[in-house]
């Protein structure tokens, strides 16, 4: 598969630190929940002790359900004990119980997803479970996965298929394509005025509505910084 296509300066990874709760302590995104957000300190003792705790609680379900925000806590607390104790297999040791190498890999990957998908899974739009297979996908693929899920409403077996096919290196415009989700396909409601300045403006300049569109928004968001770079 390639990113060729992708802008370079995109962040398709998790730039805040490892445990840090910035969608789960984000009142606009989880509402009530955001009172409930924890830190874990992948350098500190306490904290990676309570990492170890909410892991395997999270892997025995014994706190919490399918609640996205618990989720998320379970992901943060599964990258911070990976990278407080540095490997996959000491940190399901360190929890114990039934915790795997398998589990506690799937769900650091999610909470390395980029800001601009993790909300998202907060908000309750895209699924923790569709979560775990977009973040096995790599580079610009996980954000045209996350947001065919929102414009086309997958299963989370759909995206499991559709992650195999795209970690497999397929093109996931094409995968997503010929499962019949075209990407780039948005109904979108305009001003009155700015409707009327658009269609004069693509009459005058024998332009494709879709290409001023893009055109526009390239433009704009040229100009102003990309939010997950200001987020400490």
């Amino acid at each position: 598969m390639s990113d060729e296509s992708a802008e370079p300066d995109v962040p398709t990874d998790r730039e805040s630190p490892v445990g840090q709760p910035v969608i789960r302590g984000d009142p606009e995104a989880t509402g009530e929940h955001a009172d409930r957000a924890v830190e874990f300190d992948p350098n500190d003792e306490e904290s990676l002790e309570a990492a170890a705790i909410t892991v395997r609680a999270f892997v025995e379900n014994t706190v919490g359900d399918e609640d996205s925000v618990y989720m998320l806590r379970g992901a943060a607390a599964c990258a911070a004990l990976v990278r407080g104790v540095g490997s996959y297999k000491a940190a399901a040791e360190r929890a114990g119980g039934e915790t795997t190498v398998s589990f506690i890999r799937k769900w650091a990957r999610v909470h390395d997803l980029p800001r601009a998908i993790r909300r998202h899974v907060a908000k309750g739009e895209i699924a923790p479970t569709a979560a775990k297979h977009i973040a096995r996908v790599s580079g610009t693929s996980r954000f045209l996965l996350a947001f065919a899920i929102l414009d086309h409403g997958l299963t989370v077996r759909e995206v499991r298929s559709l992650a195999s096919e795209i970690a497999d290196g397929t093109d996931p415009a094409v995968a997503l394509g010929e499962a019949g989700y075209p990407l780039g396909e948005l109904t979108i409601r305009l001003p009155v005025d700015a409707y009327c300045k658009l269609r004069r403006r693509a009459s005058l300049e024998d332009e494709a509505l879709g290409s001023l569109i893009a055109t526009a928004l390239a433009e704009h968001y040229d100009a102003v910084e990309e939010p997950d770079r200001r987020q400490p």
